[in-house]
């Protein structure tokens, strides 16, 4: 098996070497070997999830993957940095299309992922609905809105949020920026949107939160259970 150094390990994961060797006298690290004061860390071994950050809260174990996941993507993007405008603008768009395109599979848009990206770029696809185009292009637009208020730190307004509605919902005018008015379900899913009559106490509530914590928290797809 090969083994890391602690000032190896501590570059890898992005911490102080102190930090590596506390977490690996406390054992929270899997199959750290010590021999006298070394600590030899297995080349395998993930980064701990931070027990300083998650004090006082119950993290669930079907969770702790997933966030050592997060850590370390986190960590080999740190690497990497900083990007050239070229290669921010490369990973701008790949996720665009990529966003765009799940977001409106869930949907049942019929476009492929290499469609989608052709219809973002301007291109009409032959013996395609018009409805999946404009899912498309209305799902652009609206995540580049919210890019701009991202930027521009405006503060989140039950306005706003219709706004982007209306963005996504270009095929649908009828339906823009209009709270639903009857009962949905998710097909397969376990979650249950609200009922209408909860939608607007529901959404003050999360406008309020976002403003108090001074966080842009807005998921497009969240949006369809509410509006």
């Amino acid at each position: 098996m090969e083994y890391i150094k602690v000032s190896q390990a501590a570059e890898k994961w992005g911490l102080s070497t102190r930090r590596v060797r506390v977490l690996c006298a406390e054992n929270k690290i899997e199959g750290v070997i010590r021999k006298g004061s070394l600590y030899m860390i297995p080349a395998y071994a993930e980064k701990p999830i931070d027990g300083r950050v998650l004090r006082n809260k119950k993290l669930q174990s079907k969770f702790a993957a997933l966030f050592l996941e997060i850590d370390y993507k986190k960590t080999e993007i740190t690497k990497r940095r900083p990007f050239t405008k070229g290669e921010l603008q490369r990973l701008h768009d790949e996720f665009l299309v990529e966003f765009t395109y799940n977001s409106n599979a869930i949907e049942g848009n019929t476009l492929t992922l290499q469609e989608t990206s052709m219809v973002l770029e301007g291109i009409t696809i032959d013996q395609k609905p018009l409805k999946d185009h404009l899912e498309a292009v209305g799902h652009k637009d609206a995540f580049i809105y919210v890019q701009r208020l991202v930027s521009e730190f405006t503060a989140i307004t039950e306005h706003e949020i219709k706004n982007i509605h209306a963005l996504v919902l270009m095929d649908r005018p009828e339906d823009k920026g209009v709270y639903r008015r009857i009962p949905v379900k998710i097909m397969g899913a376990v979650h249950e949107p609200p009922q209408p009559y909860l939608i607007k106490p529901q959404m003050n509530d999360l406008i309020r939160i976002m403003n108090k914590t001074k966080k842009l928290c807005i998921l497009l797809n969240v949006l369809h259970s509410f509006i």
